[in-house]
This record gives C-alpha cells, sequence and structure tokens, in this order.
C-alpha cells in the first residue's frame, strides 16, 4: 500500500509541474510541516519538497495557522529564489495596505501582473489590479509619477487607458502630476480620450478640473481634439471644445480638427467645429482645405448639406475656376470675384457637390467671415453720439447672443466692451451685459455657457437655485458690486414681484437719474428702500433678472426682467433720455450725448408653428373637456409668448422710435429651424442653433459692415 501511496504522490508532483507553476492555491500548512525552509522574509516563505525535488512559495496569514496561500511550484531552485525575492519584495505594500487577507483571485492577479509586467512599479501593478486601498501606501505612493512601463506611462495614464474612473480619482487625490509624458510625448489627456468606455466624457471633466491641458501635444502633433474628432466621439470633443480646445490647431501633416471631421464625414462634428471658430480655409501639408478633403472623400450626406450651405451664404457671387487652369487647391486662396463676363456658379439640384464646388464653399466661408480695413476714426473725447448695444432674454438660447457678438467683435478688431457706451440686458442677456462689462472675452463666454448648463439645469424644473448662485458668484465674484466697473454703462432689468401690478427694476453701475419734475414718492410707502447701485451686488443683479418663473425661485423680491421688459431696447432709450435730461437739469448739458447707433440682439426666432384651438368654454361631456383643457394650455402658452415676446411689435416700435429720432437702428435674430428650449441641455440641438446662426451672420454680412463702420466711426 505504501508503495501505491508513494506512486500517486509522484504522479500527482509530475502533473503539477506540467500543469500552470504559478497558479495561486490554498493549501494545508500541515503538508509543509516535513518540508525543507529556504527563505523566510515577513509573510511569505520559500519550501523545499526533499524527495520531489520542487520549491513551493506560500503567502501565509498570521491570523489563520491551518492554511496558506501558495504562490507557485517550479523545479529549478534558482528561478524559485529569484521568484521568491520578487513576491516577498513586490507583495508586502499590497497585504499590509489590505485591511482584510488577500483572496485567492487578487493574488492571482497579482502574480499575473509581476511576472508579465516585470519593469512595473508597484503604482502600475495597484492600477492593472484595481486595488484602490494600496495607494495609501508610503511605497506605492511613492511611485504615483513612476514612468517604470514599457511605453513610459504613468500609473494615471495606465488608469485612464483602463477607463477607470475610481482610481483615476485615488491617484488625483494621492497628488498624481497631470504633466507627465509618456515616451510618445502623450499626456493624460491622450490616454484618456484613446479610450472606448463610458466614462470618458466623466474622466475627460475631471482632468479639466484639476487643470490637465486640453490642448498638449504629443510627438505625432496631435491633441486630444484630433482624436477624439478621429474616432467619431462628439460628446467628447464637444467637452473639449467647451474647455478651449483649439478647433484650428494642426495634427499630423498639418490636420486640423476640421479636415478629420470631414473624412469622418460626421456632420454634427463639422458644425460643432465650424461654430467654435475651425477656418475652412486652413491648408494641410498637402495644401487640401478641408473643404477639398471632403470633395475627395465624403461619400454621405455631407455633399447635400455642403451645398445647401454654398446657397444660403450667397456663392453665386463666386466663380469655378478656369477650366485650363493646372492647379485647382490654389484656387482656394483667391479672392471672390465680381467679373460680370463670368457667369455665376450653377445651383447644384443637390445630388453631388463637386471638386470645384468644395473649392469655392472654403473660399466664401473663409472669405465672408474675414475681419474689414476699418479705421476707427473718433475716439472718447472728439465722440458726439453714444453707442448702445440691446440683448434680449432666452435662457441658454443666450449662446446665440454669443454667437452674434463674436461675429460683431471679429468684423471690428475690438472688443464689444470697446465699441459700446451703453449695455442693457434681460435675463441671459442680461448676465452677458454685466459679463461683457466686466471684461469677459466673448469666445470664453461661448465656452462658459455650454458648461453652464449642465451644472445649471440639473433634475427638473423648477430647478435648484444654489447652483446658479453659485456658477454667477464663481464668475463675478461674491463682493464685486455694480459701480466697480462704471465703463461702459450697463443696464440689467428686474420685476419687483413684491407689489401689484409688478414693477420694473433697473439695476445700473450709476447713479439712477433724478428728475426734478419726478412726482414725489409718499412717505407712506410700504416698500422698503431698493438697494443703491454703489452697495448692490453684481451676482445678485445678474440673478435677479435671471430668475426666470417655473425655471428658478425668486430672489428675495425679484423675478425675471423679461417678464416685462425681454427686449430692453424701448426702456434703454428711455433710460437714457432721462439721463440725459437729468444732466440737463442740474446744469450738465456738455455732458449729454444723444445715442446715435442702436443694436439690438435676439435670441433666435422660433419657427412658426399652427394653433389648432385656443377655444376655453365650459363643457358639457368628456369630449368637451378634453378640448376645453387642451385650448386653455394652448392659450395660456400664446399668452406667455405674447408677454415675453422680443421681436414682432417690440422690434416695430423700437425701430420706429429710432427712425423718429434719427438715430441708426440695427436688429439681428436669426430664424432657428427648430425652437430650442430655454434649458436645453442636448448639446447637438444647441450646436444646430448656433450653426443656423453662423449662416444667419453669412447671410447678413453687409448689414455687419455697415454696422462696424458706424460703430467705428460715428
Amino acid at each position: 500500500m505504501q508503495f501505491f501511496g508513494r506512486l500517486v504522490n509522484t504522479i500527482n508532483n509530475v502533473s503539477n509541474l506540467f500543469s500552470n507553476p504559478y497558479r495561486v492555491k490554498e493549501v494545508p500548512l500541515a503538508e509543509y510541516v516535513a518540508h525543507t525552509l529556504l527563505r523566510e522574509e515577513n509573510r511569505v516563505i520559500l519550501y523545499k519538497n526533499k524527495n520531489a525535488h520542487y520549491w513551493d512559495c506560500l503567502l501565509v496569514n498570521p491570523q489563520s495557522k491551518l492554511v496558506a496561500f501558495r504562490l507557485f511550484r517550479l523545479d529549478n531552485e534558482t528561478e524559485a529564489v529569484e521568484r521568491f525575492e520578487q513576491y516577498a519584495r513586490r507583495l508586502r505594500p499590497f497585504y499590509e495596505s489590505s485591511p482584510q487577507p488577500l483572496q485567492l483571485e487578487v493574488l492571482q492577479q497579482l502574480s499575473d501582473c509581476f511576472r508579465n509586467h516585470p519593469h512595473w512599479s508597484l503604482a502600475h501593478v495597484a492600477v492593472e489590479t484595481e486595488l484602490l486601498g494600496s495607494f495609501r501606501h508610503n511605497r506605492i505612493l511613492s511611485c504615483v509619477n513612476s514612468t517604470e512601463c514599457e511605453d513610459g506611462c504613468t500609473p494615471l495614464q495606465l488608469a485612464c487607458r483602463k477607463g477607470n474612473m475610481e482610481c483615476l480619482c485615488e491617484l488625483v487625490e494621492c497628488h498624481a502630476r497631470l504633466d507627465v509624458t509618456d515616451k510618445n510625448g502623450e499626456t493624460v489627456f491622450h490616454y484618456a480620450v484613446r479610450g472606448s468606455n463610458p466614462e470618458i466624457i466623466k474622466m475627460t471633466r475631471m482632468l479639466i478640473e484639476y487643470g490637465c491641458d486640453v490642448n498638449s501635444v504629443s510627438k505625432t502633433a496631435d491633441m486630444a481634439l484630433h482624436i477624439m474628432v478621429k474616432r467619431g466621439r462628439f460628446d467628447s470633443a464637444m467637452v473639449l471644445l467647451t474647455h478651449g480646445a483649439l478647433a484650428n490647431a494642426k495634427g499630423k501633416d498639418g490636420n486640423t480638427p476640421l479636415h478629420l471631421a470631414m473624412k469622418q464625414d460626421h456632420l454634427e462634428t463639422i458644425k460643432a467645429l465650424i461654430v467654435f471658430g475651425a477656418d475652412v480655409e486652413i491648408s494641410n501639408e498637402f495644401g487640401e482645405t478641408p473643404g477639398l478633403v471632403a470633395a475627395r472623400t465624403s461619400k454621405g450626406p455631407n455633399r447635400k448639406v455642403l451645398l445647401g450651405l454654398l446657397q444660403m451664404v450667397g456663392m453665386e457671387r463666386c466663380h469655378p475656376p478656369s477650366p485650363e487652369s493646372p492647379h485647382m487647391a490654389s484656387t482656394a486662396s483667391l479672392p471672390l470675384s465680381t467679373s460680370p463676363e463670368r457667369p455665376p456658379l450653377p445651383r447644384n439640384n443637390g445630388h453631388s457637390l463637386g471638386y470645384d464646388s468644395i473649392i469655392h464653399i472654403s473660399t466664401a466661408l473663409g472669405h465672408l467671415l474675414k475681419t474689414p480695413d476699418v479705421v476707427d476714426s473718433t475716439s472718447d473725447a472728439t465722440r458726439t453720439y453714444d453707442r448702445l448695444l440691446c440683448l434680449d432674454g432666452g435662457g441658454i438660447r443666450g449662446l446665440v447672443l454669443i454667437q452674434l457678438l463674436i461675429a460683431i467683435e471679429k468684423a471690428a478688431g475690438r472688443p464689444i466692451r470697446e465699441l459700446f457706451d451703453w449695455i442693457a440686458g434681460t435675463s441671459t442677456g442680461g448676465i452677458l451685459a454685466l459679463a461683457v462689462v466686466h471684461g469677459k472675452p466673448v469666445d470664453y463666454l461661448r465656452c462658459l455657457y455650454f458648461r453652464m448648463k449642465d451644472e445649471v439645469f440639473r433634475g427638473s424644473r423648477p430647478y435648484e437655485s444654489e447652483p446658479l448662485d453659485e456658477f454667477l458668484k464663481r464668475e463675478f465674484g461674491e463682493h464685486t458690486k455694480m459701480t466697480d466697473v462704471q465703463k461702459p454703462k450697463v443696464i440689467v432689468t428686474g420685476t419687483l414681484c413684491d407689489r401689484q401690478p409688478a414693477e420694473l427694476h433697473l439695476f445700473r453701475n450709476y447713479k439712477a437719474p433724478a428728475m426734478k419734475n419726478k412726482p414725489d414718492v409718499k412717505t407712506t410707502d410700504p416698500f422698503r428702500p431698493l438697494t443703491n447701485p454703489e452697495d448692490q451686488l453684481v451676482w445678485r443683479a445678474a440673478r435677479c433678472s435671471g430668475a426666470a418663473p417655473t425655471y428658478f425661485r425668486p430672489i428675495g423680491r425679484f423675478l425675471d426682467g423679461g417678464l416685462l421688459a425681454n427686449n430692453p431696447t424701448l426702456d434703454a432709450m428711455t433710460e437714457i433720455h432721462e439721463y440725459n435730461k437729468s444732466l440737463s437739469q442740474k446744469g450738465q448739458s456738455q455732458k449729454v450725448r444723444k445715442v446715435g447707433v442702436v443694436v439690438s440682439l435676439g435670441t433666435g426666432r422660433p419657427p412658426q408653428v399652427p394653433v389648432s384651438s385656443v377655444d376655453v368654454f365650459r363643457p358639457s361631456n368628456p369630449w368637451e373637456l378634453a378640448k376645453t383643457v387642451f385650448g386653455a394650455k394652448e392659450l395660456g402658452k400664446m399668452v406667455v409668448d405674447c408677454c415675453t415676446d422680443a421681436d414682432g411689435p417690440a422690434v416695430d416700435r423700437a425701430r420706429a422710435w429710432c427712425e423718429m429720432t434719427d438715430t441708426l437702428y440695427f436688429r439681428f435674430s436669426p430664424l432657428l429651424h427648430s425652437d430650442v428650449m430655454l434649458d436645453e441641455v442636448n448639446d447637438a440641438i444647441l450646436v444646430n442653433a448656433l450653426w443656423d446662426t453662423q449662416l444667419y451672420i453669412c447671410q447678413q454680412q453687409e448689414q455687419f459692415k455697415q454696422l462696424v463702420q458706424e460703430l467705428l466711426t460715428r
């Protein structure tokens, strides 16, 4: 029997040697009483079996004297000793930092990682095995910025590649550096955007929040935006664009993100890049513009869309290159031709868009958006007229206002705050008016609004007020007063709702005009006095103007100014008239300056849709009840829309007033292809609204040029 027992043991030992010698296995410690203990370091022990000539490495648990984990079984003593030293040294931080004994599955992962990646630092191993608690161990903490990896990546970059958000957060809290690059010059951002996991947007936002540079360039000249565009990730590309990614940055072969988007045939991304300032005339190293790339590679709906753009921006002024011209690509940089002897570009039937047409799309867009050569011939000291800018309300559609402001600023070559003496705004327009007055760049505001919507419009209406309050405090400062910036003068509307009927209130950064012939307020006035401009906080003024009913709670006694003045033009002109009249009554007529130019910007006009019924009556049966409920709903919406309409009669009255006073009046408000809700958060819908705005700007180029001429010379 003993012979058969020894035979069975021998067979088992031989079979173990031919199986995976590194398979971690739970074993009883009693089996090793007769074995020779060769090495011991803390909890790791190396045993030699005298009879079978193999070496076992065990990890023992001080809390259990019955079982241990066998880490490997080898038949070569030199290899066994070498592995023992590796395991004893590298395992210790993991079992010391674990509140519970390491499980068999975890030990197997660690064992495989040690062997497969012998040059990895312990922090890399911790990321690979997802042992988050181990990052607090001093030995692992000391190598969180190590580049001891095959491709020179850091543990933070490895976490991004794996898409492990928890691991990423833990490393950032352990002060892992965000600016370390790998052997290819890629930062943690490049690793984050290459992943295909659903956490990519969250990771990107977190890295930006911690100060990672969105425009870091790898050795291949690619930025994170190039990678996202190539992968067709519109959502991630939007995160990068709204956090300052350069839309015209050149990557590999000189391609901009727009070149790559054209190759991908991704319409949403193409639109987003263009509305964020991507230049359609930039050539890559092969002399190709994005339009030319689309002509060569696009096989989808891009051709039809780009042809529609061609027709919308008035490309009939452009002419195709001569057939005998040997260098087709060079025509992309030629100026627009208006020669009468050359026929206009024929309108295509929409089935295809040829190489020549793409050239002219690039030419037209680039030319139409270029800054004209206009010289400012007057200074503030010699100026005889004031210039007034009015910004309508409209919630997140303030993005339309921003796009229009960017176009004006680009055409004039000067900041908006230097182009106007008065800026008035309602609700979102009021927030933007205050932002412009305080020197915030308009392209920054575009990015800010895209970020703000996700921060403020959370959950369902009415939204919590705290996120909006914190947002405004962060942007304007918690203690900034209205009079801290006095030029240009700013007017922000609000609605006093502590009285019936409600009353329009104007927040100012100057002292309100005092009129001698104004009736004195009764001493029995039951209302508390209003805060003076020198004591009025800027963020509160912005919050009061944007307290839209059913969207946000009132702030104190104020509601959204859009309830009474969603288009603030007439209210601003009335205020300026009273201000000048007050100066005259005080004997300061030399300070009076008439308004010479009024610019009114809207947040976009939704398309008109048919209404079936607004009939409200006493119902006599269930069918009539449903009908009157539907009619009441439509009537209520119509009443609200009419009361807050910033276009239509409000524009007609303002234009008539300006004509009667010999004041130049400019009104810009694009027609949108779909209605955009005040609290819309979908990036694609908002990009389409900006796309409509950009096309509208192209269509109104002559008006913009005339406006800039007047602003700079009048």
